[in-house]
């Protein structure tokens, strides 16, 4: 789950980091207030899940009262998009007003579970500001990267390992050393999957100070941390991602057009290969769970749907513990509810799949039976118009 800037940064400011102060506004009076409240110059930062703000005209320096109204005028309302928003981008809700800092130095900084060593991952660069992700492609040298291990926890070492990377001297090696050590105990306590600080700057007083922060929290870990539970804003979200989480399933949107529903997470990845395969993009991805009942496809059925750039869809169920007759009569019956206007190819293997195949057949409606992955894979194709 993740967490808007203000409040990753309410997060950090209550573990004891340095963060400015800030105030979050939804209108231009708002925006101006809280400007003028904090002193100029101020910042005007879009609150959306998405890096790339900066660039994409989401964040705004303001230094008197028009320039703040201006900026929450241009920001607020706007569809930001970005590299991580895809190209339906993110309306802009609500802006972080906060203090203006001046820095000599960006510098870069994040913490995170590494899975494939089971370690906890410090990565630190000199470098930071808002091309870190171009740097770490040109100049993978300039990061490096210091691994602890979550049962013995944070060292001396590994404070020092990061500081002397960032070639910090005096002061702010001993500020540092006590500001990442504070940052690795919180990503442990609040079970969070990413911290970022992006960029941590050093003031002309030679003080750090964390400008911007992504914090990400362990949807699995949420059951213990209801304060952070308390926090989720699904407008951040993806409606039709927000209405299938409603529901239970496990849905993602993609940008092709053809969608497909799949018990198995597995077998849904395998699905959405078979459709590139067919020359075609899919729309979705869509895991029902071994255990779908009638009325979960029928959400699943009208979540896709609800996607204008849907011109099929492809069912790819095998039939364990849910039956393939039982799947085939929860299909006919969710196409008659939601009015199914796409075609809809479905290839269904397992327990039952004769009976299923013949529900779909008899059903008189625009189902399509496939005997196989391949002559799915044809159908799909055609629909989708590819040669």
């Amino acid at each position: 789950m993740k967490l808007h800037e203000y409040q990753a940064k309410d997060l950090l400011r209550a573990a004891g980091l340095p963060v400015p102060g800030g105030r979050v506004a939804e209108t231009v009076d708002e925006t101006v207030a809280a400007a003028e409240a904090l002193g100029y110059p101020a910042a005007v930062k879009a609150q959306v899940h998405a890096g790339g703000r900066g660039k994409a005209g989401g964040i705004r320096l303001v230094r008197d009262r028009a320039e703040a109204r201006e900026a929450a005028k241009a920001i607020l309302g706007m569809t930001l998009k970005t590299a991580q928003t895809g190209g339906r981008g993110i309306v802009v809700k609500k802006v972080l007003v906060e203090q203006g800092r001046d820095n000599t130095g960006e510098l870069y900084l994040s913490v995170l579970p590494d899975r494939q060593t089971g370690t906890l991952m410090i990565i630190a660069s000199r470098s930071g500001g808002m091309n870190i992700e171009e740097m770490a492609a040109t100049d993978p040298d300039a990061i490096v990267r210091v691994r602890v291990d979550p049962l013995l926890g944070v060292q001396p070492h590994h404070l020092r390992r990061a500081a002397f990377a960032l070639e910090l001297r005096g002061p702010l090696f001993k500020e540092f050393c006590a500001l990442l050590r504070q940052l690795c105990t919180l990503v442990c306590a609040k079970d969070l999957v990413l911290a970022e600080i992006n960029p941590l700057a050093v003031t002309g007083d030679e003080q750090l100070v964390i400008l911007d922060a992504k914090v990400e929290v362990d949807a699995n870990a949420l059951f213990r941390q209801p304060d952070l539970a308390a926090l989720y804003d699904p407008s951040g979200d993806d409606p039709l991602e927000a209405e299938a989480a409603r529901h239970n399933l496990n849905y993602i949107r993609l940008d092709g057009t053809i969608g497909n529903m799949v018990n198995g997470a597995g077998l849904a990845m395998a699905t959405m290969d078979l459709i590139k395969q067919a020359g075609a993009s899919p729309a979705n991805f869509l895991d029902v769970g071994g255990g779908a009942d009638a009325q979960m496809i029928e959400n699943g059925f009208r979540i896709i749907l609800s996607d204008p750039a849907v011109k099929g869809i492809l069912i790819n169920i095998f039939g364990g513990i849910l039956r393939c007759d039982t799947l085939a009569t929860g299909v006919t019956e969710a196409a008659r509810a939601v009015g199914l206007n796409v075609p809809v190819v479905v290839r269904m293997e397992g327990t039952n799949v004769e009976a299923g195949r013949r529900i779909l057949a008899e059903s008189g409606l625009d189902l399509i039976n496939a005997a196989d992955l391949a002559d799915a894979a044809e159908k799909i194709a055609r629909i989708a118009g590819q040669p």
